[in-house]
């Protein structure tokens, strides 16, 4: 049974959220300040986690900042309907995904699934060889999706799931372009909707850890209203 956080300051929200996830089989903590979450992950770490941006004490951001210093563990913002610009910002910082509120719990509970998935399959040594499963090497990138590590000129980085699904997709054929609806269908499940700035946020994201260890990192280029492209060096 899968362990789901949910940490918001809107206790009608955490009564609602956690009965719909309870029903669906999984095991639901609720907390309704950042600081009381942080508290519990440090003690021990749900299987992932659903954060609103705006709360006393400690804020998702915060909240997110902290968590991703010591873990990959999947993320899903909740943010107001009005506020672009915290959606970019929680993607830039690692989140996996976002739900605007007003929400459908239906369609939370399918992101949760989704995301749920794709860890499990990055993480689970027992997958069959596959393209997807294979140790992949692309010039200075070395990828284990079993092991869920990337190295890049022999140094370590840490890739949330969906950073490294992109990143996989990309060079898994160098030179050829991906559109960001191809991109998205390896990032998110058909049911789940995500729009063009989703995508572009993460290869944002991706591009930026990637500079943490080679300042001069170039190989994902961008085309502009076509997509992305990984060129091995």
């Amino acid at each position: 049974m899968s362990k789901i956080a949910l940490v918001d300051d809107d206790r009608n929200i955490l009564t609602s959220v956690a009965m719909t996830l309870e029903a669906e089989g999984f095991e639901v903590e609720t907390y309704n300040d950042g600081q009381a979450a942080l508290d519990a992950f440090n003690k021990k770490l749900p299987d992932m986690a659903v954060f609103d941006i705006k709360m006393p004490r400690m804020d998702g951001m915060d909240l997110l900042q902290r968590v991703r210093q010591k873990s990959k563990m999947p993320v899903i913002f909740l943010t107001s309907k009005d506020d672009e610009i915290d959606e970019v910002l929680g993607l830039r910082m690692g989140a996996d995904d976002y739900v605007k509120k007003p929400f459908s719990q239906r369609l939370l509970v399918e992101r949760i699934r989704a995301l749920l998935r794709r860890q499990e399959a990055v993480a689970n040594n027992t997958v069959g060889d596959t393209e997807e499963t294979k140790l992949m090497v692309r010039g200075s990138l070395s990828m284990d999706p079993l092991r869920h590590s990337v190295t890049w000129k022999g140094k370590d980085v840490s890739l949330t799931v969906t950073e490294f699904l992109l990143l996989q997709a990309l060079a898994q054929r160098p030179g050829f372009v991906k559109s960001r609806d191809q991109l998205m269908d390896v990032a998110y499940d058909d049911q789940v909707y995500v729009d063009d700035r989703t995508i572009d946020s993460h290869i944002k994201r991706l591009r930026k850890k990637m500079r943490t260890v080679d300042d001069e990192f170039s190989a994902i280029e961008t085309l502009y209203g076509i997509g992305y492209r990984y060129n091995e060096e």
